[in-house]
This record gives C-alpha cells, structure tokens and sequence, in this order.
C-alpha cells in the first residue's frame, strides 16, 4: 500500500471509477455498464503529483501515491 498524501475524503458511489487526472484533482466517470452518468470534478483538494510515482483512490475514500518500480 502507498502513502497518504490527500487530506480530503472522497465519498464514492457504485457504477464510477474514481482517478486522479493531470490537473490534479480527482475526477469520476462513469463505468462502461452504467447507463447515463458524466464525466464530473469530485473534490476540492488539488494533489501536486510527482514523476515516478501513482496516484489512486483508496478504498477509505483518501488519495495514496506508491513509487512505480521501473521509474
């Protein structure tokens, strides 16, 4: 498992997948079986997001980074 870098907990729902886009910010969008949805922001917490590093959304809600091997 990573490291905690995000402060603010994101409430997930069911059908979305949750990312950290280039801007920073978490965004959702909806999964290919979820009918309707939008591409939306989540959150107000920008990440500054470093090389060689991945950023996802834990199962608590909160963003983690964890070093990628080969970067």
């Amino acid at each position: 498992m990573g490291r905690k870098v995000g402060s603010e907990k994101i409430r997930r729902e069911d059908g979305y997948l949750y990312y950290i886009g280039k801007d920073g910010y978490v965004w959702r969008a909806p999964m290919k079986h979820k009918k309707g949805g939008s591409k939306k922001r989540v959150g107000t917490e920008k990440i500054n997001k470093r090389s060689g590093y991945m950023y996802y959304v834990g199962r608590d809600g909160y963003v983690y980074e964890a070093k990628l091997k080969n970067a």
